[in-house]
């Protein structure tokens, strides 16, 4: 048989592990693996490379993707669904695995649903906002590498007596912030999920600088905002798909946070950086355990369906679990975590 692999969206710390994964195992059971470059644009412009044992070694530790990825589908081409039929039967494809966040595996699923088309999904993103995966891999990497930052940054800050507002990635779910910013002692944590008021994190910060405290350490997740009607206005340009092009909140806040408490303010941005780089020995074994099962997904023919982690088994479910849906925090541990360490 032969089988697809193709990684879209955003690239992420342990793709490489997954394809490594699939290919090693598809071989094992005598079949072909074709990578597609650059997600679905190289699987409707035929741009693909044969994967084998040979080709995938040393991939493990590596970061990104070495078939390239990028956003866009079928669906925003004109005759995208019937060219990706012609695909599927020009390459003889048995099968195609689909390694994506929410946006690629809801492509997959309705391409299951609507087209018939045999497609497996493996779920990634460092956000860890998928439905349906109790852990994405990915996400540790990013944890990890926002909390051995904010380790740096109080050793700086308490040097200087500043406060240190540091912006981690999440769009839509804080989880990066809650636990970077748990695992770092952070001063106060702030989400998408919950709306925060500027003048009671100020509070929280000359509350703990009068018991002698003279740093503080502000994590802020990309899409957190403010409370309706208060500071600070954020007026977001759009990307091309017509989503907020998010960033810049660390710095629309820290000058405010100065004026009102007085103490000196520094904006760390963390950016790419948490996509970046190797990926922890959690997210290599996640990732390698995902490629596995996504190929025993194929073998049994269970197509319309992610391969998950729920507690320490690996599961089958349907991909459409992603539509229109976000994972967000677990708003009770939040709440707990604020409640004992903000301020």
């Amino acid at each position: 048989m032969n089988i697809g692999v193709l990684t879209g969206g955003g690239d992420c710390p342990g793709l490489n592990a997954v394809i490594r994964a699939v290919v090693r195992k598809a071989e094992k059971g005598g079949d072909r693996v074709l990578g597609f470059r650059d997600a679905w644009k190289g699987f409707l412009g035929n741009d693909y490379v044969q994967l084998t044992t040979d080709n995938v070694r040393g991939l493990l530790p590596r970061g990104g993707t070495i078939l390239g990825t990028t956003r866009g589908s079928p669906y925003d081409v004109g005759d995208g669904i019937e060219r990706t039929r012609r695909q599927f039967a020009n390459l003889n494809l048995g099968a195609l695995v689909v390694i994506g966040g929410n946006g690629s595996l809801t492509v997959g699923s309705r391409l299951y649903a609507e087209a018939g088309l045999p497609i497996v999904g493996v779920p990634k993103t460092i956000d860890n906002d998928i439905v349906g995966t109790d852990v994405s891999f990915g996400f540790q990497t990013a944890v990890q590498v926002a909390t051995d930052a904010i380790d740096r940054l109080h050793t700086t800050a308490e040097s200087h007596d500043r406060v240190m507002v540091v912006e981690v990635m999440g769009r839509d779910a804080g989880w990066i912030a809650l636990m970077a910013g748990t695992a770092g002692g952070a001063t106060v944590i702030l989400v998408p999920e919950r709306p925060f008021d500027l003048g009671r994190v100020c509070e929280h910060i000359e509350r703990r600088h009068a018991r002698g405290r003279f740093a503080s350490i502000v994590v802020v997740a990309e899409g957190a905002r403010p409370l309706p009607g208060t500071p600070p206005d954020m007026d977001y340009a759009k990307d091309q798909f017509g989503r907020d092009r998010l960033g810049g909140i660390s710095a629309a806040i820290a000058p405010l946070i100065e004026e009102r408490t007085g103490y000196d303010v520094r904006v760390v941005q963390i950016g790419h950086i948490q996509r970046g780089g190797t990926p922890t020995a959690y997210d290599r074994v996640l990732a390698t355990r995902f490629g596995l099962a996504a190929v025993d997904a194929v073998a049994a023919r269970d197509f319309g369906k992610m391969v998950v982690l729920r507690g320490a088994t690996i599961e089958r479910v349907p991909m459409a679990l992603t539509q229109g849906n976000t994972r967000t925090i677990d708003l009770s541990l939040y709440d707990e975590v604020e409640s004992v360490f903000f301020g």
